[in-house]
Protein backbone atom coordinates (compact mmCIF):
# COMPACT_ATOMS: atom_id res chain seq x y z
CA UNK A 1 0.00 0.00 0.00
CA UNK A 2 1.30 3.28 -0.76
CA UNK A 3 2.19 5.99 1.66
CA UNK A 4 -0.77 8.75 1.95
CA UNK A 5 0.95 12.09 1.04
CA UNK A 6 -0.18 15.08 2.68
CA UNK A 7 0.09 18.78 1.98
CA UNK A 8 0.71 21.59 4.97
CA UNK A 9 0.32 25.10 4.87
CA UNK A 10 1.44 27.34 7.28
CA UNK A 11 3.49 30.18 7.64
CA UNK A 12 4.80 29.69 11.38
CA UNK A 13 7.59 27.13 11.45
CA UNK A 14 6.68 25.76 14.87
CA UNK A 15 3.14 24.72 13.52
CA UNK A 16 4.53 22.99 10.54
CA UNK A 17 7.13 20.95 12.62
CA UNK A 18 4.15 19.56 14.85
CA UNK A 19 1.85 18.88 12.23
CA UNK A 20 4.39 17.14 10.55
CA UNK A 21 5.80 14.93 13.23
CA UNK A 22 2.24 14.32 14.16
CA UNK A 23 2.00 13.15 10.71
CA UNK A 24 4.87 10.88 10.55
CA UNK A 25 3.65 9.03 13.61
CA UNK A 26 0.47 8.43 11.61
CA UNK A 27 2.89 7.20 8.95
CA UNK A 28 2.02 9.67 7.01
CA UNK A 29 4.28 11.51 4.72
CA UNK A 30 3.79 15.31 4.76
CA UNK A 31 5.29 17.97 2.56
CA UNK A 32 5.36 21.78 4.22
CA UNK A 33 5.16 25.18 2.40
CA UNK A 34 4.43 28.53 3.87
CA UNK A 35 2.19 30.53 1.04
CA UNK A 36 -0.20 29.56 -1.16
CA UNK A 37 1.41 30.16 -4.13
CA UNK A 38 4.05 27.22 -3.49
CA UNK A 39 0.31 24.96 -2.24
CA UNK A 40 -0.60 25.04 -5.72
CA UNK A 41 2.65 24.19 -7.77
CA UNK A 42 2.55 20.66 -5.47
CA UNK A 43 -0.55 20.36 -6.24
CA UNK A 44 0.47 20.28 -9.97
CA UNK A 45 3.36 17.96 -9.03
CA UNK A 46 1.73 15.67 -6.37
CA UNK A 47 -1.81 13.26 -5.76
CA UNK A 48 -2.35 14.67 -2.24
CA UNK A 49 -4.33 12.73 -0.08
CA UNK A 50 -5.52 15.58 2.30
CA UNK A 51 -4.46 19.17 2.84
CA UNK A 52 -4.21 21.19 5.81
CA UNK A 53 -4.08 24.47 5.39
CA UNK A 54 -3.97 27.99 7.87
CA UNK A 55 -6.42 30.01 7.41
CA UNK A 56 -4.33 33.37 7.06
CA UNK A 57 -1.25 33.23 4.87
CA UNK A 58 0.98 35.73 3.43
CA UNK A 59 -0.34 35.46 -0.01
CA UNK A 60 -4.27 35.28 0.31
CA UNK A 61 -6.50 33.33 3.07
CA UNK A 62 -8.01 29.29 3.41
CA UNK A 63 -11.01 29.96 1.96
CA UNK A 64 -9.98 31.35 -1.63
CA UNK A 65 -7.49 27.95 -1.18
CA UNK A 66 -10.78 25.70 -0.22
CA UNK A 67 -12.78 27.01 -3.20
CA UNK A 68 -9.17 26.69 -5.72
CA UNK A 69 -8.92 23.14 -4.38
CA UNK A 70 -12.62 22.22 -4.60
CA UNK A 71 -12.40 23.65 -8.25
CA UNK A 72 -9.49 21.64 -9.62
CA UNK A 73 -8.84 19.12 -6.82
CA UNK A 74 -12.26 18.29 -5.85
CA UNK A 75 -11.48 14.51 -4.63
CA UNK A 76 -8.42 16.12 -1.59
CA UNK A 77 -9.94 16.65 1.25
CA UNK A 78 -8.83 20.13 2.65
CA UNK A 79 -8.89 21.19 6.33
CA UNK A 80 -8.29 24.33 7.50
CA UNK A 81 -6.69 25.76 11.08
CA UNK A 82 -8.33 28.65 12.61
CA UNK A 83 -7.29 31.17 15.16
CA UNK A 84 -8.88 30.24 18.96
CA UNK A 85 -12.49 31.63 18.57
CA UNK A 86 -12.93 32.14 14.74
CA UNK A 87 -16.13 29.84 14.52
CA UNK A 88 -17.32 32.25 11.90
CA UNK A 89 -14.48 31.81 9.64
CA UNK A 90 -14.45 27.72 10.45
CA UNK A 91 -18.54 27.83 9.26
CA UNK A 92 -17.63 29.63 6.31
CA UNK A 93 -14.75 27.40 4.96
CA UNK A 94 -16.96 24.31 5.61
CA UNK A 95 -19.44 26.24 3.32
CA UNK A 96 -16.90 26.70 0.44
CA UNK A 97 -16.34 22.75 0.55
CA UNK A 98 -14.26 21.97 3.43
CA UNK A 99 -13.92 18.92 5.16
CA UNK A 100 -13.68 19.58 8.52
CA UNK A 101 -11.28 22.42 10.84
CA UNK A 102 -9.36 22.82 13.73
CA UNK A 103 -8.66 25.49 15.90
CA UNK A 104 -5.27 26.59 17.48
CA UNK A 105 -3.90 25.30 19.74
CA UNK A 106 -4.00 22.50 17.66
CA UNK A 107 -5.53 19.72 19.76
CA UNK A 108 -3.18 16.58 18.44
CA UNK A 109 -6.26 13.86 19.34
CA UNK A 110 -8.18 16.03 17.11
CA UNK A 111 -6.31 16.24 14.64
CA UNK A 112 -5.23 12.69 13.98
CA UNK A 113 -9.01 11.56 14.24
CA UNK A 114 -9.08 14.64 11.49
CA UNK A 115 -6.62 12.44 9.44
CA UNK A 116 -7.98 8.93 9.98
CA UNK A 117 -11.50 10.46 8.33
CA UNK A 118 -10.28 12.01 5.56
CA UNK A 119 -7.61 9.22 4.71
CA UNK A 120 -10.91 6.89 4.53
CA UNK A 121 -12.41 9.12 2.33
CA UNK A 122 -9.58 9.63 0.19
CA UNK A 123 -9.12 5.70 -0.33
CA UNK A 124 -11.59 3.62 -1.69
CA UNK A 125 -14.85 5.55 -0.95
CA UNK A 126 -18.08 3.50 0.61
CA UNK A 127 -20.97 3.47 -1.27
CA UNK A 128 -24.57 3.49 -0.54
CA UNK A 129 -26.69 0.71 -0.64
CA UNK A 130 -29.70 2.97 -1.22
CA UNK A 131 -30.81 5.37 -3.56
CA UNK A 132 -32.98 7.91 -4.05
CA UNK A 133 -35.54 7.07 -6.74
CA UNK A 134 -36.00 9.02 -9.71
CA UNK A 135 -34.84 10.73 -13.04
CA UNK A 136 -36.13 14.10 -12.67
CA UNK A 137 -33.45 16.90 -12.95
CA UNK A 138 -34.01 18.17 -9.16
CA UNK A 139 -33.63 14.42 -8.26
CA UNK A 140 -30.44 14.16 -10.05
CA UNK A 141 -29.16 17.45 -8.51
CA UNK A 142 -30.44 16.36 -5.32
CA UNK A 143 -27.29 13.09 -6.08
CA UNK A 144 -24.90 15.81 -7.01
CA UNK A 145 -25.45 17.24 -3.50
CA UNK A 146 -25.42 14.15 -1.49
CA UNK A 147 -22.03 13.19 -3.20
CA UNK A 148 -20.73 16.13 -2.30
CA UNK A 149 -21.39 17.28 1.61
CA UNK A 150 -20.72 13.03 1.94
CA UNK A 151 -17.13 14.06 1.51
CA UNK A 152 -17.41 16.98 4.45
CA UNK A 153 -17.90 17.10 8.32
CA UNK A 154 -19.91 19.92 8.22
CA UNK A 155 -23.20 19.97 9.75
CA UNK A 156 -26.46 19.29 7.35
CA UNK A 157 -29.23 20.67 8.10
CA UNK A 158 -32.29 18.69 5.70
CA UNK A 159 -35.25 20.46 4.83
CA UNK A 160 -38.37 19.45 3.28
CA UNK A 161 -41.80 18.34 3.91
CA UNK A 162 -42.98 15.35 5.79
CA UNK A 163 -42.60 12.18 3.71
CA UNK A 164 -40.41 13.68 1.44
CA UNK A 165 -37.41 11.38 2.13
CA UNK A 166 -35.09 13.35 4.68
CA UNK A 167 -33.80 10.38 6.53
CA UNK A 168 -33.32 8.31 3.48
CA UNK A 169 -31.05 11.58 2.37
CA UNK A 170 -29.09 11.71 5.69
CA UNK A 171 -28.28 7.58 6.20
CA UNK A 172 -27.29 8.54 1.56
CA UNK A 173 -24.82 11.41 3.39
CA UNK A 174 -23.55 8.76 6.00
CA UNK A 175 -23.01 5.82 3.49
CA UNK A 176 -21.07 7.58 0.87
CA UNK A 177 -18.58 9.50 3.48
CA UNK A 178 -15.68 8.81 5.48
CA UNK A 179 -17.87 7.38 8.37
CA UNK A 180 -19.40 4.86 6.75
CA UNK A 181 -18.21 2.09 8.68
CA UNK A 182 -19.23 3.38 12.21
CA UNK A 183 -22.98 3.65 12.97
CA UNK A 184 -25.65 5.80 11.86
CA UNK A 185 -27.84 6.51 14.77
CA UNK A 186 -31.42 8.66 13.60
CA UNK A 187 -32.81 10.05 16.83
CA UNK A 188 -36.67 11.32 17.18
CA UNK A 189 -36.26 14.47 18.70
CA UNK A 190 -40.33 14.40 19.15
CA UNK A 191 -40.76 10.68 20.21
CA UNK A 192 -38.15 11.17 23.93
CA UNK A 193 -40.05 12.62 26.82
CA UNK A 194 -38.07 15.81 28.11
CA UNK A 195 -37.08 14.55 31.50
CA UNK A 196 -35.40 11.19 29.52
CA UNK A 197 -33.73 13.28 26.81
CA UNK A 198 -30.44 14.42 28.81
CA UNK A 199 -29.97 10.84 29.92
CA UNK A 200 -30.71 9.91 26.24
CA UNK A 201 -28.32 11.84 24.88
CA UNK A 202 -25.38 11.89 26.91
CA UNK A 203 -25.97 8.74 29.13
CA UNK A 204 -26.10 8.25 32.84
CA UNK A 205 -23.99 6.65 36.01
CA UNK A 206 -25.33 4.18 37.81
CA UNK A 207 -27.73 5.66 40.90
CA UNK A 208 -27.43 9.21 38.93
CA UNK A 209 -31.39 9.00 39.72
CA UNK A 210 -34.10 6.91 40.55
CA UNK A 211 -34.36 3.86 38.31
CA UNK A 212 -30.74 4.30 37.58
CA UNK A 213 -29.67 1.02 38.33
CA UNK A 214 -26.20 0.42 36.05
CA UNK A 215 -24.51 2.43 33.62
CA UNK A 216 -25.98 3.60 30.60
CA UNK A 217 -24.41 4.75 27.26
CA UNK A 218 -25.69 7.58 25.44
CA UNK A 219 -26.82 8.30 21.64
CA UNK A 220 -23.76 10.56 21.52
CA UNK A 221 -21.44 7.47 22.58
CA UNK A 222 -22.83 4.79 20.33
CA UNK A 223 -22.54 7.26 17.77
CA UNK A 224 -18.71 7.60 18.62
CA UNK A 225 -16.82 7.41 15.17
CA UNK A 226 -20.32 7.47 13.06
CA UNK A 227 -23.31 9.94 12.58
CA UNK A 228 -26.21 11.30 14.48
CA UNK A 229 -29.37 11.85 12.71
CA UNK A 230 -31.58 14.53 14.71
CA UNK A 231 -34.99 14.35 12.92
CA UNK A 232 -37.42 16.68 14.15
CA UNK A 233 -35.08 18.88 15.73
CA UNK A 234 -37.12 21.85 16.41
CA UNK A 235 -39.11 19.38 18.94
CA UNK A 236 -36.05 19.94 21.73
CA UNK A 237 -36.71 21.08 24.39
CA UNK A 238 -34.52 24.76 25.76
CA UNK A 239 -33.01 23.34 27.87
CA UNK A 240 -31.69 20.80 25.48
CA UNK A 241 -31.09 23.21 22.98
CA UNK A 242 -28.27 24.46 25.41
CA UNK A 243 -26.99 21.05 26.31
CA UNK A 244 -26.51 20.00 22.41
CA UNK A 245 -25.16 23.23 21.48
CA UNK A 246 -22.27 22.82 23.71
CA UNK A 247 -21.57 18.90 22.79
CA UNK A 248 -21.48 20.13 19.29
CA UNK A 249 -19.04 22.92 20.25
CA UNK A 250 -16.87 21.59 22.61
CA UNK A 251 -16.86 17.60 21.15
CA UNK A 252 -17.53 16.61 24.48
CA UNK A 253 -20.23 15.06 26.85
CA UNK A 254 -21.20 14.86 30.46
CA UNK A 255 -22.99 12.08 31.44
CA UNK A 256 -25.94 12.77 34.05
CA UNK A 257 -23.88 11.59 37.61
CA UNK A 258 -20.45 11.94 36.23
CA UNK A 259 -17.67 14.34 37.10
CA UNK A 260 -15.44 14.20 33.66
CA UNK A 261 -16.34 14.97 30.37
CA UNK A 262 -16.01 12.33 27.78
CA UNK A 263 -14.51 13.38 24.07
CA UNK A 264 -17.27 12.15 20.82
CA UNK A 265 -16.05 11.59 17.38
CA UNK A 266 -19.25 12.32 15.47
CA UNK A 267 -20.81 14.20 12.77
CA UNK A 268 -24.19 15.85 13.54
CA UNK A 269 -27.10 15.64 10.90
CA UNK A 270 -30.54 17.50 11.27
CA UNK A 271 -34.09 17.41 9.97
CA UNK A 272 -37.46 18.65 10.57
CA UNK A 273 -40.33 19.46 8.31
CA UNK A 274 -41.41 23.36 10.08
CA UNK A 275 -39.84 26.29 9.60
CA UNK A 276 -36.83 26.60 11.82
CA UNK A 277 -35.76 30.18 10.32
CA UNK A 278 -39.18 31.18 11.22
CA UNK A 279 -38.88 29.50 15.21
CA UNK A 280 -35.53 31.26 15.62
CA UNK A 281 -37.53 34.78 14.49
CA UNK A 282 -40.24 33.81 16.98
CA UNK A 283 -37.64 32.97 20.36
CA UNK A 284 -38.51 29.19 20.03
CA UNK A 285 -34.92 27.60 18.61
CA UNK A 286 -31.71 28.84 19.84
CA UNK A 287 -30.09 31.39 17.11
CA UNK A 288 -26.52 29.79 18.21
CA UNK A 289 -27.69 26.46 18.05
CA UNK A 290 -29.44 26.87 14.80
CA UNK A 291 -26.15 28.69 13.22
CA UNK A 292 -24.26 25.64 14.48
CA UNK A 293 -26.71 22.88 12.86
CA UNK A 294 -27.31 24.82 9.82
CA UNK A 295 -23.98 25.47 8.54
CA UNK A 296 -25.28 23.68 4.88
CA UNK A 297 -28.63 23.14 4.15
CA UNK A 298 -30.09 20.44 2.02
CA UNK A 299 -33.91 20.95 0.46
CA UNK A 300 -35.20 17.83 -0.31
CA UNK A 301 -38.15 18.36 -2.99
CA UNK A 302 -42.23 17.56 -2.15
CA UNK A 303 -43.61 14.87 -4.98
CA UNK A 304 -45.55 17.02 -6.28
CA UNK A 305 -42.19 19.29 -7.42
CA UNK A 306 -41.36 16.06 -9.13
CA UNK A 307 -44.07 14.34 -10.85
CA UNK A 308 -42.21 13.36 -13.72
CA UNK A 309 -40.98 10.35 -10.97
CA UNK A 310 -44.02 9.19 -9.79
CA UNK A 311 -44.17 6.36 -12.61
CA UNK A 312 -40.66 5.19 -11.34
CA UNK A 313 -41.44 5.53 -7.66
CA UNK A 314 -44.90 3.52 -8.13
CA UNK A 315 -42.72 0.44 -9.63
CA UNK A 316 -40.43 0.55 -7.35
CA UNK A 317 -42.71 0.72 -3.67
CA UNK A 318 -44.89 -1.96 -5.95
CA UNK A 319 -42.02 -4.51 -6.33
CA UNK A 320 -41.03 -4.22 -2.58
CA UNK A 321 -44.29 -4.14 -1.34
CA UNK A 322 -45.05 -7.44 -3.15
CA UNK A 323 -41.91 -9.07 -1.81
CA UNK A 324 -42.45 -7.80 1.60
CA UNK A 325 -46.54 -9.51 1.52
CA UNK A 326 -45.81 -11.95 -0.33
CA UNK A 327 -48.40 -11.05 -2.71
CA UNK A 328 -48.30 -10.85 -6.74
CA UNK A 329 -47.06 -8.39 -8.13
CA UNK A 330 -50.20 -6.10 -9.43
CA UNK A 331 -49.95 -3.84 -12.70
CA UNK A 332 -51.20 -0.45 -12.48
CA UNK A 333 -53.91 0.69 -15.09
CA UNK A 334 -53.05 4.07 -17.10
CA UNK A 335 -56.27 5.35 -15.30
CA UNK A 336 -54.54 4.53 -11.91
CA UNK A 337 -51.43 6.19 -13.21
CA UNK A 338 -53.09 9.11 -14.61
CA UNK A 339 -54.84 9.53 -11.16
CA UNK A 340 -51.58 9.26 -9.21
CA UNK A 341 -49.36 12.11 -11.51
CA UNK A 342 -51.88 14.48 -10.96
CA UNK A 343 -52.55 14.15 -7.21
CA UNK A 344 -50.95 16.48 -4.52
CA UNK A 345 -49.65 14.15 -2.43
CA UNK A 346 -49.64 16.31 0.61
CA UNK A 347 -48.26 13.48 2.31
CA UNK A 348 -45.71 12.97 -0.16
CA UNK A 349 -43.57 9.71 -0.80
CA UNK A 350 -45.16 8.07 3.13
CA UNK A 351 -48.45 9.03 1.58
CA UNK A 352 -47.81 7.03 -2.00
CA UNK A 353 -46.84 4.46 0.09
CA UNK A 354 -49.59 4.07 2.05
CA UNK A 355 -52.02 4.34 -0.95
CA UNK A 356 -50.59 1.59 -2.86
CA UNK A 357 -49.89 -0.66 0.32
CA UNK A 358 -54.13 -0.28 0.40
CA UNK A 359 -54.51 -0.74 -3.10
CA UNK A 360 -52.76 -3.73 -3.06
CA UNK A 361 -54.66 -5.21 -0.19
CA UNK A 362 -57.94 -3.64 -1.67
CA UNK A 363 -57.88 -4.66 -5.81
CA UNK A 364 -59.30 -7.79 -7.54
CA UNK A 365 -57.20 -9.60 -9.93
CA UNK A 366 -53.61 -8.26 -11.28
CA UNK A 367 -54.86 -4.64 -11.75
CA UNK A 368 -54.67 -1.35 -9.71
CA UNK A 369 -57.72 0.28 -10.66
CA UNK A 370 -58.27 4.08 -9.88
CA UNK A 371 -61.08 3.15 -7.51
CA UNK A 372 -58.73 0.81 -5.55
CA UNK A 373 -56.48 4.24 -4.90
CA UNK A 374 -59.42 5.49 -2.53
CA UNK A 375 -58.17 8.82 -3.54
CA UNK A 376 -60.61 11.74 -2.45
CA UNK A 377 -62.47 13.57 -4.95
CA UNK A 378 -60.99 16.46 -5.71
CA UNK A 379 -57.86 15.78 -4.43
CA UNK A 380 -55.90 19.04 -6.47
CA UNK A 381 -57.85 20.99 -3.58
CA UNK A 382 -57.29 18.58 -0.94
CA UNK A 383 -56.49 21.03 2.01
CA UNK A 384 -53.24 20.24 4.40
CA UNK A 385 -52.70 21.10 8.17
CA UNK A 386 -49.35 23.42 8.93
CA UNK A 387 -47.64 20.34 9.71
CA UNK A 388 -47.98 19.47 5.87
CA UNK A 389 -50.24 16.21 7.22
CA UNK A 390 -53.28 14.87 4.83
CA UNK A 391 -56.42 14.28 8.02
CA UNK A 392 -57.47 11.62 5.74
CA UNK A 393 -54.17 9.71 6.07
CA UNK A 394 -53.61 9.86 9.50
CA UNK A 395 -57.53 8.80 9.86
CA UNK A 396 -56.56 5.46 7.73
CA UNK A 397 -53.35 4.61 9.54
CA UNK A 398 -55.42 5.39 12.73
CA UNK A 399 -58.30 2.68 11.38
CA UNK A 400 -55.33 0.14 10.39
CA UNK A 401 -53.87 0.16 13.76
CA UNK A 402 -57.07 -0.63 15.10
CA UNK A 403 -58.00 -3.10 13.05
CA UNK A 404 -54.19 -4.47 13.74
CA UNK A 405 -54.53 -4.24 17.62
CA UNK A 406 -58.22 -5.96 17.68
CA UNK A 407 -57.10 -8.66 16.04
CA UNK A 408 -54.05 -9.32 18.50
CA UNK A 409 -56.52 -8.51 21.27
CA UNK A 410 -58.99 -11.57 19.85
CA UNK A 411 -55.75 -14.07 19.26
CA UNK A 412 -54.36 -13.03 22.73
CA UNK A 413 -51.73 -11.76 20.63
CA UNK A 414 -50.57 -14.57 18.99
CA UNK A 415 -49.14 -12.84 15.58
CA UNK A 416 -49.96 -15.69 13.25
CA UNK A 417 -53.13 -16.15 14.04
CA UNK A 418 -53.63 -12.61 14.24
CA UNK A 419 -52.31 -12.54 10.64
CA UNK A 420 -54.97 -15.08 9.53
CA UNK A 421 -57.67 -13.23 11.14
CA UNK A 422 -56.38 -10.13 8.96
CA UNK A 423 -56.36 -12.26 5.76
CA UNK A 424 -52.41 -11.28 5.48
CA UNK A 425 -49.31 -12.87 5.68
CA UNK A 426 -47.41 -13.34 9.09
CA UNK A 427 -44.86 -11.28 7.17
CA UNK A 428 -47.00 -8.87 6.11
CA UNK A 429 -47.95 -8.28 9.46
CA UNK A 430 -44.31 -7.93 10.95
CA UNK A 431 -43.60 -5.34 8.37
CA UNK A 432 -46.76 -3.54 9.15
CA UNK A 433 -46.23 -3.24 13.47
CA UNK A 434 -42.79 -1.95 12.72
CA UNK A 435 -44.30 0.59 9.69
CA UNK A 436 -47.09 1.42 12.71
CA UNK A 437 -44.48 1.79 15.39
CA UNK A 438 -46.72 -1.27 17.66
CA UNK A 439 -43.80 -4.30 17.72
Amino acid sequence: MNTPLALVIDDEPDIRELLEITLKRMDVRSLCVANLDSARRLLKEHNFNICLTDMRLPDGDGIEFVAYAQKHHPQMPIAVITAHGSIESAILALKSGAFDFLTKPVDLGLLRTLVKSALKLSGEQARSEREIIGDSQIIQNIRKSISKLARSQAPIYISGESGTGKELVARMIHEQGPRAAGSFIPVNCGAIPPDLMESEFFGHRKGSFTGAVSDKEGLFQAADEGTLFFDEVAELPKHMQVKLLRAIQEKTIRPVGATKEIPVNVRILSATHTDLARLVEEGKFRQDLFYRINVIELQIPSLRERKEDIPLLVSYILKRLSSITDKVLPAISEKAMSRLVNYRFPGNIRELENILERAMTLCEGKKIKPEDLQLPEGVENIAVSSEGEVALDSYLVDIEKQSILQALEKTHGNKTAAARLLGISLRALRYRLEKLGLN
